[in-house]
């Protein structure tokens, strides 16, 4: 079953896609509540580079890596990739000064599909005050 979550941002898409696709950028983001935390995060943005960040709790009690492979890669449209068995595909596209953003990844059988649904809209939620914050 797929997921999508989707989400416009008022920025260019040439700054959005930097802020997906830079380290730096995505330890700042890339979280679903204020008590978690990217530690570290490595992109090789080509089709069959690899990605990886590391999510952790900020109280140490817990945490994982969420690491993949791109299939594709056309900057600054479309990113595809495979994770843990699963697909990801996130589509950019510009619409006058704003940027939409579709995500749409394989639900994984642990979590209720609700779950999943809040957590990664949470995570694009999150990307989308960040860059907005970023532009002013």
């Amino acid at each position: 079953m797929d997921i999508t979550i989707e989400t416009t941002i008022n920025a260019p898409i040439d700054v959005v896609w930097v802020a997906w696709t830079t380290p730096d950028a995505i330890m700042q983001w890339n979280t679903a509540s204020e008590d978690w935390h990217t530690t570290t995060s490595r992109v090789d943005l080509r089709e069959g580079g690899e990605f990886s960040s590391r999510m952790e709790a900020k109280d140490g009690s817990m945490g994982f890596d969420f690491a993949g492979v791109y299939t594709c890669v056309e900057k600054p449209t479309l990113l595809e990739a495979e994770f843990g068995g699963r697909k990801l595909r996130v589509e950019f596209s510009q619409n006058g000064q704003n940027t939409h953003i579709r995500e749409t990844f394989e639900a994984e059988e642990s979590n209720s599909v609700d779950m999943q649904r809040a957590g990664w809209q949470a995570i694009l939620d999150n990307f989308k005050r960040f860059v907005e914050a970023s532009e002013h």
